[in-house]
């Protein structure tokens, strides 16, 4: 149930309208997620500033979009499970992929110590161990991706509370979080 309504992309103006005219031209839609976070134009234009930016940075479409369903799973959040399902296909992971990758699981050694970081940062609340560090140090990352992995969780942290304080409803091909074991 919806809790805090999306702005109408065909009413709104300003600031809200230029930001949303942007991810249509961008990606074809407006995603309700952003429809809903154009009630505050500021918090819009932070998110896809950030967003922009780790898109642009070290790790792999793949691997964010792994990392997206990884904290939607723990955070049992159906919109993001649903949203990054679509766009983890649209990055070449197959299905059985995004359904581990939803569980915190991977099909290989190096994505699974990231997914696992990824875990540990949100079960833990960011407090994670020296040995989940060296775990994800000893599979091969480098100090900068280990602060994007970071960056990423919080990213997805951030939205997956936001869609259950307002009740974003899903536009994409439903996918739940309910057999997700991360």
């Amino acid at each position: 149930m919806t809790r805090i309504q999306p702005v109408d992309h065909a009413t709104v103006s300003g600031q809200a309208k230029d930001l949303l005219d942007g991810v249509k031209g961008a990606i074809g839609m407006v995603p309700n997620l952003y429809a809903t976070l154009a009630q505050s134009p500021t918090v819009l234009d932070g998110y896809l500033s950030l967003s922009k930016a780790l898109g642009n940075g070290i790790l792999s479409a793949q691997l964010r979009e792994q990392i997206a369903l990884t904290v939607a799973g723990i955070n049992s959040c159906d919109y993001y499970a649903s949203a990054h399902t679509a766009l983890g296909k649209m990055a070449g992971l197959d299905d059985q992929e995004l359904v581990r990758n939803l569980g915190g699981n991977a099909s290989d050694a190096k994505t699974q110590a990231a997914l696992n970081l990824t875990a540990a940062v949100v079960r833990k609340s960011g407090n994670v161990s020296d040995h989940d560090l060296k775990d994800v140090r000893d599979a091969g990352y480098s100090e900068g991706e280990i602060v994007e992995i970071v960056a990423n969780v919080t990213a997805n942290i951030f939205t997956n509370y936001f869609n259950h304080v307002a009740g974003t409803d899903i536009d994409f091909p439903v996918v739940t979080t309910q057999k997700a074991a991360a």
